[in-house]
């Protein structure tokens, strides 16, 4: 990628801590009564059809004139801020299926879900299975624990998460906008700036697809058309470097590019906090946000224990991707199926299994 690449301007506008402070409508919405309505109709109607999520299609969950809502919430996700949460879900009201249900009927109507891991899971438990991922394990996940983890992106377009169940204590979600992070960077450090456009080596952690190694080879920041892309998991990398002697080791100018994008996204202006509440379900851009986690202190039973629900979605106006990162997504073209995880049953793509 050459310099005049790297310093052209972007398309994403970003946005700082404040901005997303001072102004909540931007991007948090409370159902109103008719929405909540809308989605119990579209809950009934597909318990009439289905006994859970496995066969469903998106015509089974009829929302009605409120699914023009959601088609906001694409609109936002790939043009505005790349973040949005959709609040008031009476989470008391709906069984743990239920809002399984409700979940993965809204995530219908907003994209095409992608494997989570080797296991082929859509829809996947946010919660602490004791989950070792200190570095150089080469398999833990992140949120099958309890600790704090620092900012990062998720691997598909767009990562949503439903909240059935608040932490006892902590489990802050901290949020920022990833193209700000870049443009401190361009006007700090621009020589680390054009390393962070240079391919690292990622482990696959035990994903790998058919026919490929153990690791793949991307940038962490790419653009394609004045759009940006952010991919940045660390001990993805890290665990790589470690891992596998075959590989040219990271260079001190990689190590201090990648912590940079820590740093600065750690920074208070950079981010802000918000403590999620039953029922939310936040929805974020991986390609133009970043996020993380505060540690958090479980109730003392398991109905008691933090619960979320998570899916990576393909959503239909996504935007198109440099070639440089093919790769991992196998797919540039805008509105594709990509990213995600290949599971060890099957194909990345699972639309009926869960």
């Amino acid at each position: 990628m050459t310099d005049n690449k790297v310093q052209a301007k972007l398309v994403d506008r970003e946005w700082l801590g404040k901005d997303a402070e001072n102004d909540p409508d931007r991007w948090i919405h409370q159902f109103t009564e008719q929405e909540l309505a809308d989605i119990d109709n579209a809950l009934q109607t597909t318990l009439k059809k289905h006994q859970g999520c496995d066969t469903m299609t998106k015509e089974d969950f009829p929302l009605g004139s409120s699914v023009q809502r959601l088609k906001h919430v694409l609109e936002s996700l790939e043009n505005d801020m790349g973040l949005y949460v959709l609040r008031g879900i009476p989470a008391n009201k709906y069984t743990k299926k239920e809002m399984r249900i409700i979940y993965w009927g809204i995530g219908l109507h907003m994209g095409i879900a992608v494997s989570q891991s080797g296991k082929g899971d859509l829809l996947g438990d946010v919660k602490n299975f004791g989950d070792n991922i200190h570095p150089g394990t080469s398999t833990g996940r992140g949120y099958m624990s309890r600790i704090h983890l620092s900012f990062h992106t998720d691997s598909a377009d767009v990562v949503g998460l439903m909240v059935l169940q608040v932490a006892k204590s902590g489990g802050l979600s901290m949020i920022g906008s990833s193209v700000a992070v870049r443009n401190e960077i361009a006007r700090r450090r621009p020589d680390l700036l054009k390393v962070l456009y240079e391919p690292f080596y990622w482990t696959w952690k035990g994903n790998s697809p058919p026919g490929a190694g153990p690791y793949y080879k991307i940038p962490i920041f790419s653009e394609e058309g004045g759009r940006f892309s952010c991919r940045y998991i660390p001990p993805h990398i890290w665990t790589a470097d470690a891992d596998f002697p075959d590989l040219p080791r990271l260079t001190e100018q990689q190590r201090e590019a990648i912590d940079l994008v820590g740093q600065i996204a750690n920074e208070e202006k950079f981010h802000f906090a918000m403590m999620f509440e039953p029922g939310d379900i936040q929805f974020l851009n991986n390609h133009i946000t970043l996020h993380a986690r505060t540690e958090f202190e479980d109730g003392d039973t398991e109905e008691t224990k933090r619960h979320l629900l998570r899916v990576w979605l393909c959503p239909p106006n996504s935007r198109k991707l440099s070639s440089d990162v093919v790769d991992f997504y196998r797919d540039q073209t805008p509105g594709s199926v990509r990213g995600g995880f290949h599971s060890q049953t099957g194909n990345y793509v699972y639309e009926t299994t869960l």
